[in-house]
């Protein structure tokens, strides 16, 4: 098992699962969800996620990756930032972990993560960075029996 902090299109990742920074509602959105959406062919992907939908905020839940060369998408609700005092470092801490345990059932060997909740939900970048590492490190630490690649992919 490993961890890095790559600078690269996650769309294009040769992984087993790609995380996407969705919306409870499973719909396309844009940023990096657009992204994954069209590149995995919106349309089939969005029906995929209409079967599943809604998700609650930090939920996490898989689909297949369609056109993506990931195998699946796993698709994670993050919190939109109020000020930081409504909860959303636990609520963006699930994202990460409950995208990990789903990896893990899965039996994927490599996952590629956006910085979640980092664009238009306005979580502060810096501290959205300083979660995701932590929690995922934490994730691996605790879980040795784990033996998956991680991939914080940071774009732009």
């Amino acid at each position: 098992m490993s961890f890095a902090t790559v600078h690269q299109d996650i769309t294009t990742m040769q992984v087993d699962a790609i995380v996407n920074a969705a919306n409870t509602r499973l719909r396309m959105g844009g940023g990096v969800c657009g992204a994954i959406f069209h590149a995995a062919g919106a349309e089939k992907l969005q029906r995929a996620c209409d079967r599943l939908s809604p998700i609650v905020t930090g939920q996490a839940i898989a689909t297949t990756g369609f056109d993506l060369p990931a195998h699946y998408v796993i698709h994670t609700a993050g919190p939109i930032w109020h000020g930081g005092d409504h909860g959303e470092e636990r609520l963006l801490r699930a994202c990460y972990r409950n995208s990990l345990k789903l990896a893990d059932k899965l039996h994927c060997t490599s996952i590629a993560f956006p910085l979640i909740s980092s664009g238009i939900y306005g979580y502060p970048k810096d501290a959205a960075l300083d979660v995701a590492e932590d929690e995922i490190q934490s994730y691996l630490d605790e879980t040795p029996s784990t033996d998956i690649n991680v991939y914080l992919v940071l774009f732009g």
